[in-house]
């Protein structure tokens, strides 16, 4: 096998990232745009020792999952990845990724039924970016694997205020102009209910969650799906009200909570009432400001140091705290912070993750310390995309 070589390729599945794959010869090639259970030509474009890449040339099966795409920048912007697969397939597909990622990186089997959280399919997305072309006048997407910006018109995953924008008017006909930063080569704004924030204009606002309100910064990072996003709340609160629950039943013990990676300290807010105390650790210091604001009145402590510098001062010894909410990075866990938590970590640990693979690596880590995996859950915070978010609940 080398590059320029065609094959017909039966391609199994959907592999993370976004690319169907099959296999020639016992070797994995990855099929970009390809769908699962369809029969394709393919040309190799990368070849590597245990795997390749290719192109799709010609389907000669068509998938029973494949549709028509549903944007006309599909394919060129580099944003979705997965609309020509229906919604009930990219799930599977999904699922089947967390699963396989458990047992080949952490050596760990789900426990029972993944439980699976699906999301409305479009208009869903709450928060974009932009990137800003040379001009300064105009803004787009980026393109796929590629620095050109692509000045999109509409956006099928983007609410409608978002939508908005891009079209250059609101519904009912009025004319919607948009202020780009001058110092910025890129932008984010988030739209929800009547709540537009922009970092060129009005960054800071608030929105409502589950009833309650929450300040946030259009510079500083919130999840993307509010629909989502309450869903994984409700489950974090249940999550912890039967840890707060065996606490108090047990040994009577009385412990505080921790929210790592806390951001605006949105979980926080929806644990304050749980537990006596709730410290929330973050590096981004902005970030640290606007939860205090989120958590004035509580009994609450803030940790604005980077997580290479947690552990020096949480979870140094055992039994100093009952619950953790943990929502990192796509890298995961810090090494210190995952050695920290195996070692000393509460009873309860609830750990969000936008990457299964690092969810997967760190679940072994504290596996191995003492935990056992309760549950795993799939929220599909990106329909369209081969993006997700996860829950796994591990109790020693």
């Amino acid at each position: 096998m080398a590059a320029g070589d065609v094959y017909q390729l039966h391609l199994e599945s959907i592999a993370p990232g976004g690319d169907a794959f099959g296999r020639y010869n016992g070797k994995t090639v990855f099929v970009e745009g390809g769908a699962p259970d369809e029969t394709a030509v393919c040309r190799i474009v990368q070849e590597h020792k245990t795997w390749a890449r290719a192109e799709l040339l010609e389907i000669t099966e068509i998938s029973p999952v494949r549709i028509p795409g549903n944007c006309a920048f599909y394919g060129r912007c580099g944003g979705c990845n997965l609309q020509h697969i229906d919604y009930d397939a990219q799930l599977a597909a999904k699922e089947k990724i967390l699963k396989d990622s458990f047992l080949r990186i952490g050596g760990l089997e789900p426990p029972g039924e993944i439980k699976i959280f699906p999301s409305p399919p479009w208009e869903y997305r709450n928060r974009m970016q932009f990137h800003v072309k040379s001009s300064r006048q105009k803004f787009g997407l980026k393109g796929k694997r590629s620095d050109e910006i692509i000045t999109v018109t509409d956006c099928p995953v983007a609410v409608p205020g978002i939508k908005n924008i891009l079209q250059g008017s609101a519904a009912n006909g009025a004319k919607i102009e948009i202020s780009v930063p001058p110092e910025k080569d890129r932008f984010t704004v988030f739209s929800k209910d009547d709540v537009f924030l922009n970092e060129g204009d009005q960054r800071r606002g608030k929105i409502n969650l589950l009833g309650k309100e929450i300040i946030i910064d259009a510079g500083v990072f919130f999840q993307s799906n509010c629909f989502m996003l309450e869903k994984l709340i409700l489950e974090l609160q249940e999550t912890a009200e039967n840890a707060a629950k065996s606490f108090a039943q047990g040994a009577g013990k009385n412990l505080q909570a921790y929210d790592l990676y806390c951001g605006v300290g949105t979980f926080a807010v929806f644990l304050k009432d749980l537990f006596p105390k709730i410290i929330c650790a973050e590096e981004n210091k902005t970030a640290v400001s606007i939860a205090r604001e989120n958590l004035k009145g509580a009994d609450a402590e803030f940790i604005a140091l980077r997580d290479t510098e947690w552990q020096r001062i949480i979870f140094r010894q055992k039994n100093e705290t009952g619950f953790a909410v943990a929502d990192p990075p796509r890298a995961g866990l810090n090494p210190k912070t995952a050695a920290a938590l195996s070692q000393n970590g509460p009873d309860v640990l609830a750990y969000v993750s936008c990457d299964p693979a690092s969810l997967a690596r760190d679940s072994k880590i504290l596996t191995n310390g003492g935990y056992n995996l309760e549950k795993l859950m799939l929220f599909d915070f990106y329909p369209q995309t081969s993006h997700m978010e996860s829950l796994a609940v591990l109790i020693r």
